[in-house]
């Protein structure tokens, strides 16, 4: 099994977009409330130069990629938490408001994810969709997220 100190956590390069669409449809196989095109809309985002963080984890002993994020809603089992807490950082440093997530509950709340009835996205079940804001007012409305999400192949 890999450990924390296995994994070196390091900005997405070119290489890696097959390694991050193998790495993300795995994550979502057995997902629920997903059309399972979730990679489909990693690689839309990177064709449309709308990534604004992507960062990758890879197993230092075996030199692949064994995790993925790019403030996007991926599940990641191996250096996830990690991933996320340094997107989360760089995100900050870019002077962002704050991020939403579509994911699961149990997982996002770790980072300080809330669910926030003001703010949806439609279509979606509220305890999904949830958001983190570095200060306040948190952002009411209706979310729309890139045409890329859109993208089915």
């Amino acid at each position: 099994m890999t450990s924390a100190r296995d994994i070196l956590i390091q900005f997405e390069t070119e290489s890696d977009a097959p390694a991050i669409e193998k790495v993300t449809s795995a994550a979502f196989m057995n997902a629920e409330h997903t059309d399972h095109n979730e990679q489909f809309i990693v690689r839309a985002l990177r064709e449309a130069n709308q990534l604004s963080i992507s960062l990758v984890a890879e197993d230092k002993v075996t030199n692949t990629v064994v995790g993925h994020v790019a403030i996007s809603p991926v599940k990641i089992s191996t250096g996830g938490s990690l991933l996320i807490e340094r997107a989360l950082t760089a995100l900050q440093s870019h002077n962002t408001a704050g991020c939403v997530v579509l994911g699961n509950p149990k997982y996002y709340t770790r980072f300080g994810f809330k669910t926030v009835l003001s703010l949806q996205l439609a279509g979606v079940p509220p305890e999904y969709f949830m958001t983190l804001t570095w200060h306040e007012p948190t952002p009411t409305g209706m979310v729309s997220y890139h045409k890329a999400f859109e993208a089915k192949t």
